[in-house]
């Protein structure tokens, strides 16, 4: 094979091929993981937001390829408690824990609401600090904020 063969060989098999043969591992090509943070708030917009974290996943290509967290303050956090008797809400709600979402409930909102964690649809954490300060510490983390 001539070096004009074996260089179009070589760039056909794309970067891969490429970085292996200087020496580099695979862990330096491999991208991070976007993290996104959803802030909700609006009650009227909680089914909506599952949505939009389903579509979400399924857009990145699956639960592994992005990180998703929730921070539910204010009236949203009606929608997830658990005496609510919406099975399907529920059931979407669970579907997204069980794809590693993370749901957090502000503290100040459940202690209005006179709430536990107990009350709340199972997968919840606490942002002890309240929803905002939350919000505000992810997005210094460098997640990205989407408010729907």
């Amino acid at each position: 094979m001539d070096r004009r063969s074996a260089m179009r060989t070589l760039l056909a098999s794309g970067p891969a091929i490429l970085v292996a043969g200087s020496g580099a591992t695979a862990a330096a090509e491999a991208k991070p993981v976007p993290k996104v943070v959803y802030h909700l708030a609006d009650l009227e917009k909680a089914g909506f937001v599952l949505g939009n974290l389903n579509n979400h996943i399924d857009g990145m290509g699956g639960p592994d390829a992005v990180k998703l967290a929730v921070v539910v303050h204010g009236p949203a956090l009606r929608a997830f408690r658990a005496d609510s008797g919406n099975q399907d809400f529920k059931a979407r709600f669970a579907a997204l824990t069980r794809d590693g979402v993370a749901f957090h409930a502000c503290r100040h909102t459940m202690e209005g609401m006179k709430l536990g964690l107990a009350d709340l649809l199972p997968g919840f954490a606490v942002a002890e600090k309240g929803g905002v300060v939350l919000l505000a510490q992810l997005q210094g983390e460098g997640w990205l904020y989407l408010r729907p």
